[in-house]
């Protein structure tokens, strides 16, 4: 593995932040969060003309032939802009749709990929994101294995008040509708599905974390106290360090986790529980410092800190803690 990204991969990320840049800011962010709706049709289907739904499908379903590394590139830039949609769902679903041999279920894909019909990840949580927006869910069967679920009558769903304001999330209660198999529970494909979220919402998480960091130094710079800037004082010298610190290490973590995904490396799906593990904690220790490498402005709702921080308890809790994944990650390692 090169421990750099190739121009190629610069790029993606640069085309990514530039369209998020363009139709994604906090004006944006602060109607949305005070707003009634789930999604952002605007955002979604600028994401989506990139191709960013189709990015780690293989070329012969009209994908990129790129993988889950590149789309963890995307999900970072996402969870940097705390870009609203199931964009995380979204891609595990064309991933695992192109992986199966139904051909109904498969007959799925592309509009899946186009983004033309939004899934939602909905494995082993009532509570799932742009629920209300979303055609399809993305959730287990009654034996263990994965599904693709219609939306329509047989689900119910009911808004809920949660405290990610970024992904608004709603009770979901599936009866009897229409169901695409996927994989039986046993099959291998159910671990790496699995494993393929829990690195997107690491890199998800990296994201945030770095854009809190970067956003506390530039205030460290510019703000004043005493006739100079605070960057200048220790203690808040060694706070931004250690926020540093935690976040450009676990980097590697994330790069490695999906790099050990798409080489089917034996490790790689430990890494994929352990980059989960980290990275979300790194995140809510980052974004609580930042809010206070801020002082009072960082409480504020207008400028806007809040978002990334409850983003951050949002994925520290999906699909599992810091915790269960630390457990898992110790028995695989035969501990």
């Amino acid at each position: 593995m090169l421990f750099h990204l190739s121009s190629e991969q610069v790029a993606i990320q640069d085309a990514v932040r530039g369209t998020l840049g363009e139709c994604w800011g906090m004006e944006q962010l602060h109607a949305f969060a005070g707003g009634e709706e789930d999604f952002d049709q605007q955002s979604w289907d600028a994401l989506m003309v990139l191709g960013v739904g189709s990015l780690a499908l293989p070329e012969s379903d009209g994908g990129a032939g790129l993988g889950l590394l590149d789309a963890a590139l995307v999900c970072e830039v996402a969870g940097e802009a705390a870009a609203p949609g199931p964009l995380i769902g979204q891609i595990t679903a064309a991933i695992a749709v192109a992986a199966c041999n139904h051909a109904q279920t498969r007959a799925l894909l592309g509009d899946i990929a186009s983004g033309a019909a939004v899934v939602s990840l909905a494995i082993d949580s009532k509570h799932v994101q742009c629920a209300r927006a979303a055609q399809l869910f993305l959730c287990r069967d009654s034996n263990g294995g994965l599904e693709l679920v219609e939306t329509g009558e047989g689900v119910e769903i009911e808004a809920v008040a949660a405290t990610d304001r970024s992904r608004p999330v709603s009770k979901v209660s599936i009866g009897d509708e229409r169901r695409y198999p996927l994989f039986a529970a046993g099959d291998p494909m159910v671990q790496r599905v699995l494993d393929a979220a829990l690195v997107l919402i690491a890199a998800d998480s990296l994201g945030g974390a770095q854009y809190c960091t970067n956003l506390s130094v530039e205030y460290a710079k510019t703000r004043e106290q005493f006739g100079q800037p605070i960057g200048r004082f220790q203690g808040l010298k060694h706070q931004l360090a250690q926020m540093a610190l935690e976040v450009e290490p676990a980097r590697a973590l994330v790069w490695y986790a999906a790099y050990s995904w798409d080489a089917q490396l034996p490790d790689c799906t430990r890494s994929a529980a352990m980059a989960k593990a980290h990275l979300t904690e790194v995140y809510t220790r980052t974004t609580r410092a930042a809010i206070a490498a801020h002082g009072g402005i960082g409480y504020t709702w207008e400028y806007g800190l809040n978002y990334w921080f409850r983003r951050s308890i949002q994925n520290r809790a999906w699909l599992g803690g810091p915790a269960q994944h630390r457990a898992r990650g110790a028995d695989l390692a035969g501990w």
